[in-house]
């Protein structure tokens, strides 16, 4: 239910018009039984009965919902009913330590938690240091001691009217990181929606039924934004809850899906498949392959186009603060060999030089960006994205280099300097180098991204001992991995007497990475 005179709910407006078409498809794997499938007035309802059991038990409009979880129907539901709610909803990697959940979780002011079953046990044991959490529902098994169970919640929600979103999307808060390596809350409250459509234009989303497959988490911003919209639009989501490169072949013939959104790293995965496995594929259906969480290699899209086709792959260039920026249509991606598109809609890019004028055509510098998809502000702290010109003039950044052809295509040349994407995810080296520096053998670290033929890069830390002391690099990975989510964690080490420093003692870690890097290979 919504307000009286509230606009009506996108989820409730598809539900209405199309109760029985399907919402989400959860399939098992080959062999495991029939499809869990439900209705838009199945999502509909589950949603709303949760929205009303969080507010009967205590929650309030703006309040952060955190949910944690592998990909699920019950993680898109608590979207759902977050914004119905009135909610801000907070997504938690299920990937990251106690430590890092615990920050999240303090950070954010938590009230309400809703987690699966695989990561209850782990949220539970944080509740004793979090007073502020005063509701945590466990879907798909049995809850500890302390939360309530997903399916008495819903069967016991009371009735009440919804206070719904202030705007269209709802409220969400996505944690993100910067140089100080703690991760960063971005507040987004609203969002464009003349630019939305023109992107979903752009891409092809707009044109007759489409059906969703999230290839990617749900927590970071453009697996769960492209799922949502999915529904938004009335369109089916097939859930697959952890990607598996022969799975997501059989799901995308099996459920003739038509678009999804990917990081390189599974499209590596997926072309490295047996030649027997990629000629036996049916990819007919799809329509829109979006790439993005990291630059695409050259290389990699015509591995691409050798052996699955390249008319669907779009490359896309984001962020989770200014949303998706510029576009690259599936004609580019062959032709314009280092490019992450061009700006769409009303979006506009600016290249600004270290005079702090614009570069001309060709030339690098920071990129900034005024588009109507930009976060709200930081949660907590002072650090707020760059800006350029006068405050009311919108131009923000979030640090990368890049240069504008004389097409107008945007080219990136560095994705921030110390920022390792590694499989699709971002890792922070401040993040990781203060918990070595917490080692009492380790006087001073550099983490450096290093290339990687699967993940794109790898985390890689050189480490000065402290005098007198030894290093012991089994015993230093030791202690990272209980520190530090597995995508964080250094894969290899180096030691070395002294790391290359400025005259101000900042780190030159370009000098680190240079030795690990080939020269840029040509274009065709």
């Amino acid at each position: 239910m919504a307000e009286s005179g509230a606009a009506v709910d996108s989820l409730t407006a598809v539900a209405t018009a199309a109760p029985g078409s399907l919402a989400t498809i959860e399939d098992p794997a080959p062999g495991g039984g029939e499809a869990r499938t439900i209705s838009f007035a199945g999502l509909e309802r589950a949603a709303v009965r949760l929205a009303t059991g969080l507010l009967g038990h205590g929650a309030e409009p703006d309040d952060r919902l955190v949910w944690c979880g592998p990909n699920s129907p019950e993680i898109l539901t608590v979207v759902h009913a977050a914004r119905k709610a009135g909610l801000v909803a907070v997504p938690l990697s299920y990937r990251f330590t106690g430590a890092e959940m615990h920050h999240v979780l303090s950070n954010s002011g938590a009230r309400v938690v809703v987690v699966d079953a695989e990561q209850a046990p782990q949220i539970a044991g944080l509740l004793p240091e979090l007073p502020d959490v005063d509701d945590v529902v466990v879907f798909g098994g049995e809850p500890p001691d302390g939360c309530r169970p997903w399916d008495d919640v819903l069967e016991a929600a009371p009735e009440a009217e919804l206070p719904g979103a202030a705007t269209e999307a709802g409220a969400t808060m996505i944690y993100t990181s910067g140089t100080t390596g703690k991760p960063k809350g971005a507040v987004r409250t609203r969002t464009d929606r003349d630019i939305v459509l023109a992107m979903l234009d752009q891409l092809g989303l707009l044109e007759a039924d489409h059906v969703h497959l999230t290839t990617g988490p749900l927590y970071h911003s453009g697996p769960l934004a492209f799922a949502l919209l999915s529904h938004t639009m009335g369109r089916s989501v097939v859930v697959m809850r952890h990607f598996d490169a022969r799975e997501w072949l059989r799901l995308v013939a099996r459920h003739r899906v038509t678009n999804t959104f990917s990081a390189p790293t599974q499209l590596k995965r997926i072309v490295s498949l047996p030649d027997d496995v990629l000629a036996a594929a049916d990819l007919s259906s799809m329509r829109c392959l979006i790439a993005n969480a990291a630059p695409v290699p050259y290389s990699l899209k015509q591995e691409i186009a050798a052996k699955l086709g390249i008319g669907f792959l779009y490359e896309v260039y984001g962020s989770t603060e200014l949303g998706v920026t510029t576009i690259l249509q599936p004609e580019d991606q062959l032709r314009k060999p280092g490019s992450c598109g061009r700006p769409y809609g009303s979006i506009e890019v600016r290249i600004v030089g270290d005079d702090g004028r614009e570069a001309p055509v060709g030339e690098p510098g920071e990129l900034f960006i005024r588009t109507g998809l930009a976060i709200d502000a930081y949660h907590r702290t002072d650090a707020q994205l760059a800006s350029h010109g006068a405050a009311h003039e919108g131009w923000r950044s979030v640090g990368d280099l890049a240069y504008v052809d004389e097409e107008g295509y945007v080219h990136i040349c560095d994705r921030r300097t110390d920022l390792i994407i590694s499989g699709g995810m971002n890792v922070y080296p401040a993040e990781v180098e203060a918990v070595l520096h917490e080692h009492p053998a380790v006087l001073d670290v550099a983490v450096i991204g290093i290339p990687d033929d699967e993940w794109g890069e790898r985390v890689h830390a050189v480490v000065q001992p402290r005098p007198g002391k030894r290093v012991d690099i089994h015993g230093l990975d030791a202690f990272a991995r209980g520190r530090l989510a597995g995508f964080k964690r250094p894969r290899s080490f180096e030691v070395r007497e002294e790391l290359p420093r400025t005259e101000s003692g900042k780190l030159l870690k370009r000098l680190l990475r240079a030795e690990h890097r080939p020269a840029p290979e040509p274009g065709p």
